[in-house]
């Protein structure tokens, strides 16, 4: 039995981006990635199915490998996958597969002659054969198309009436690592042919909406009244053409491969990017070594990163984004800049610890995300697991996140670290405008040490506004230059009533020293620092949401 397209796993526009809806409704991802090789075993995943249900997680990201399913070449098996899927069916879960086909493992690579390998250019014009397949050859991408294509068959008939799997990665950090391109000889024959017409037009026509990371490095094609030849004619010689000439062709490969199975069922599919890494621009002081370095080849050359996503966005259109995994680089600035052309976001994989939880808050309230992936989730407890707690918060209110991420400007989603050892603060207040008002959000004041924040801030109109989360605190400034005063007019616990349809209501008032006198939206930790004080005063909202409306008095007088 067929079912209509809209029936299945799909993305929705809305007027600000795109939303994941499954079984007709919008749905807020609250995912986990597995260790590489978890999902390969329905036995192994009964182990951790409960654990992961009770961390709060809705989707799990695991793999399905290419000799899983094509063990010899054209004959399929799908037992083991199928055991999996109804085991997560079982527990109420979602699963994304990430497709880990030709550039992974798989018997194509045991056959080099039909298959041929890339080459890494070494000192002395020595040629290394890498562990990847070269792209440039017919044989690879549809031996892969192929068995892609019957994975999504499959996944439609055994579960198109059920939506277990919502999406489907394809490949997964595509790209070449230990050289800028591939030195194979019929790779060396395309790079000194004619660039292809459609990528000159692309860049020529586009100019103005191509990512500033991608036109910086295009200073030799803009230059040029009209540019041609090879790719070192078009754009120069270096490192960053060779990046553009191999991300033109992953793109193409990645499409050739995702058309193929999107024909069979079309649900949401992606491909997911290990960035390039600076160190300046990271969100960490980690080596750039550890990170992948700054230079193609450091970092897989040819993937879907920032300076080259344009062409990604371009040349593979089966895809529906291209999805960041954000472990050292600046968690705002991935997010911001994987928004680009309006494309959903989708962080699968990032950092697991308290450091990482803190920062999907930003995804979430200030980017729309319609998910976020720590990896390595099956090997933590939920008893000790940091996204347990921001998890089953974020859970019990994602009918109103997912309300806020459709209207534009409504929300903001922010994170505060821990103090450094100096006493000094890494993270800055926040500050926005809303209906005349100047909201800051900043860490939450007590008497002892400050400690860690996060959540989210929704404006529900006028001056009302929820707060969701940890460690903060919200004032009001009215922008009138009459005003001689702002301050809560009335701030309120809120609890879930109905999740589904995120309908909250009062538990308590919250005033006196509570707001410090009627100035601060407070919301401590649990746990708030006194330090020493006897009194006890930052009494936290146990639920994490709340309620706040300002007010302010104008004296025209004072002008």
């Amino acid at each position: 039995m067929s079912l209509p397209n809209t029936i299945y796993p799909h993305l929705r526009p809305t007027d600000n981006g795109k939303q994941l809806i499954v079984n007709g409704r919008p749905f807020l991802s609250l995912a986990g990635e597995l260790q590489n090789s978890s999902m390969t075993s329905a036995k192994y995943m009964d182990t951790v199915w409960q654990k992961l249900a009770d961390t709060h997680i809705n989707t799990v990201l695991g793999c399905i490998t290419w000799e899983m399913i094509e063990p010899t070449e054209g004959q399929f098996t799908f037992t083991e996958l199928d055991r999996v899927i109804l085991g997560a069916r079982k527990h109420g879960l979602r699963l994304v597969l990430l497709w880990f086909g030709s550039f992974k493992n798989a018997w194509v690579k045991t056959n080099p002659k039909r298959f041929p390998r890339a080459k890494l250019r070494k000192a002395g014009g020595v040629l290394q054969t890498a562990d990847v397949l070269s792209i440039f050859h017919d044989e690879a991408p549809k031996s892969d198309a192929n068995a892609f294509s019957h994975l999504m068959r499959h996944l439609r008939e055994f579960d198109g009436s059920h939506s277990t799997v919502i999406m489907v990665q394809v490949e997964n950090e595509t790209g070449l690592l230990g050289d800028s391109r591939d030195g194979s000889s019929t790779a060396e024959e395309r790079f000194s042919q004619p660039v292809p017409e459609d990528l000159l037009t692309f860049l020529a026509r586009d100019w103005d909406s191509l990512h500033p990371d991608l036109r910086s490095n295009l200073v030799h094609f803009k230059a040029q009244s009209q540019p041609h030849g090879s790719w070192v004619d078009a754009f120069g010689r270096g490192p960053h053409t060779d990046e553009l000439f191999m991300a033109y062709h992953y793109a193409h490969y990645l499409n050739q491969v995702a058309t193929a199975g999107k024909k069979e069922y079309p649900i949401p599919l992606y491909t997911n990017v290990w960035q390039n890494y600076v160190g300046e621009d990271g969100d960490n002081d980690f080596p750039i070594v550890a990170g992948g370095g700054g230079l193609p080849g450091d970092y897989p050359s040819g993937g879907g990163t920032i300076n080259v996503l344009d062409i990604w966005q371009q040349f593979a259109p089966a895809l529906d984004f291209i999805a960041p995994d954000v472990y050292l680089n600046d968690y705002a600035q991935s997010c911001r800049k994987y928004r680009h052309r309006n494309q959903p976001l989708f962080i699968p994989e990032q950092r697991r610890d308290e450091y990482g939880v803190r920062r999907i808050w930003t995804a979430y309230g200030s980017y729309q995300a319609i998910g976020v992936s720590p990896f390595g989730i099956d090997t933590l407890e939920p008893s000790t697991n940091p996204f347990t707690k921001h998890y089953a918060l974020l859970d019990s209110v994602s009918q109103i996140v997912l309300d806020a991420q459709r209207r534009p400007g409504s929300s903001v989603g922010f994170f505060f670290d821990e103090l450094a050892e100096n006493g000094s603060d890494p993270s800055k207040p926040v500050v926005r405008h809303y209906a005349g008002l100047e909201i800051t959000i900043e860490r939450c004041f007590v008497f002892g040490k400050p400690g860690p924040g996060s959540g989210m801030v929704i404006h529900l109109g006028g001056v009302k506004f929820l707060l969701i989360g940890w460690g903060f605190q919200v004032r009001a400034t009215s922008l009138s230059p009459t005003a001689t005063f702002t301050g809560i007019l009335r701030f309120e616990e809120k609890f879930v009533v109905n999740r589904d349809t995120g309908e909250l209501k009062t538990l308590r008032v919250l005033n006196g020293d509570e707001t410090r006198s009627g100035i601060f939206a407070m919301m401590p930790n649990e746990d708030p620092d006194y330090g020493g004080f006897p009194i006890c005063v930052t009494i936290p909202a146990r639920t994490m949401i709340a309620e706040v409306e300002f007010y302010s008095i104008d004296d025209e007088t004072a002008v």
